[in-house]
């Protein structure tokens, strides 16, 4: 049966005014699993696939070491565990088997020695083979990449790679340490296998221990599976953009099912965190009166349970008044998100524009995302945001260190909502 997720809708407006004119609606669109699929929990399938070139030396070396002990001591003996480390040649440390002697596997992880240069597309296929070996619908498969330093000229193998892992169900979590990596070539990594990137700064090594834990926390925590929302509209309502604002801000491309229905996917979701969409909808005309404008629909499965194409629908409806005063009210919650997801994509604009050499366009919209942040109290990104723009002004080019902060960390400006 159904039930499993609840979805809840809530508008930047309490109502919208009637007028003869096109306006804006943000909905915002939450579904969580339920108290139904709490106990749920399905093995993992898990790779570590972890650089060792001679730039990790020190004490990144040992954070990672320490940061991969404390995620095998996070696994049970029904998971299995694999652990691949690569420079510019690959070695299968671990091949996949199960978690049932951390005290072996920890072992294996303290004789990793650093040299070499970087070649990741060696790491990730040999990660990828070892994740093949347990890939069953009961499991839940990621691979964890880390890396400090760009690749060797093997970027497009990286991003084929990525892809396979995606058509096979694999995520993977792409984590970048210190400054100099590509970001890009991360980003497309964690999108082709729908899996996530993020930035780790240099100066914060032991913030690795708390990235592993988390992501295999979050593994660990996958209930919902496959999940899709489809969004059904009336005739005369326009989708412009479908954001997904938690856990992380990103903007969801959305493919046209019909000319009225829109079908945005959403992946896995964690028991208790869930995921919320804003979409932005231009609604034409009417009078006074509440309008049913759209409903959304979310399909998932939850294979630990053998249930396939369950189904959660919410109606999306507004309030249209001609009383003025009731039309200006927005709702707080709403517009602070709506805010958070604005600094994140004018500071994504100002980098794309800086890309392509529009220096006015990328300082211009770095102000404007600096005045964004620091209406919503994020002074240090603010300051990275005026630092990139003046460093634009004096033709120095863009830092890559803030460069990496802004792209991140302004993914991340959901979660304080969860806090």
């Amino acid at each position: 049966m159904a039930g499993e997720v609840q979805l809840t809708v809530q508008t930047h407006r309490p109502a919208y005014p009637a007028t003869g004119a096109t306006q804006l609606a943000y909905v915002l669109i939450e579904a969580r699993p339920t108290g139904a699929v709490a106990q749920v929990r399905m093995p993992l399938n898990f790779a570590f696939v972890l650089d060792h070139s001679g730039s990790m030396s020190g004490a990144k070396l040992a954070n990672l070491k320490a940061a991969a002990k404390l995620a095998i001591d996070r696994l049970g003996p029904g998971d299995l565990v694999s652990i691949v480390i690569f420079d510019d040649k690959v070695q299968v440390l671990v091949p996949s088997r199960p978690a049932d002697n951390p005290a072996a596997l920890k072992r294996e992880i303290d004789g990793i020695r650093d040299g070499g240069g970087t070649e990741m597309s060696r790491g990730m296929r040999a990660g990828l083979d070892e994740l093949r070996k347990g890939l069953t619908p009961g499991r839940v498969s990621r691979m964890l990449l880390l890396t400090d330093g760009e690749t060797f000229g093997d970027e497009d193998v990286c991003r084929k790679l990525a892809a396979e892992a995606g058509r096979s169900g694999i995520p993977i979590i792409a984590l970048g340490l210190g400054e100099d990596w590509n970001e890009k070539l991360l980003d497309d990594i964690a999108d082709a296998s729908r899996g996530v990137s993020d930035f780790i700064p240099d100066r914060q090594p032991q913030a690795i221990l708390k990235s592993f834990e988390e992501h295999v926390r979050a593994a660990q925590a996958t209930a919902i599976q496959n999940a899709q929302f489809i969004l059904r509209l009336i005739p005369g309502v326009l989708p412009r953009a479908v954001w997904r604002v938690t856990p992380l801000i990103a903007k969801l491309g959305h493919r046209a099912l019909s000319d009225r229905d829109v079908q945005v996917t959403l992946g896995d979701m964690d028991v208790g965190q869930g995921q919320s969409i804003l979409v932005e909808v231009l609604l034409p005309p009417r009078a006074p009166g509440a309008y049913r404008i759209m409903q959304a629909e979310v399909s998932y499965d939850i294979i630990a349970l053998g249930r396939t194409g369950e189904k959660a629908r919410v109606d999306v409806v507004l309030e249209f008044t001609s009383d003025l005063a009731r039309a200006s009210q927005v709702n707080p919650s709403v517009m602070n998100i709506v805010e958070k997801v604005t600094a994140h994509r004018l500071q994504t604009q100002a980098l794309d524009e800086a890309a392509v050499g529009n220096i006015a366009g990328a300082t211009q919209k770095l102000r404007a995302a600096a005045t964004r942040l620091l209406e919503l109290g994020e002074e240090e990104l603010a300051r990275t945001a005026l630092e990139e723009a003046r460093r634009l002004e004096e033709g120095k080019g863009l830092s890559s260190a803030g460069t990496k902060k802004l792209r991140y960390e302004t993914r991340k400006l959901t979660q304080k909502l969860e806090e």
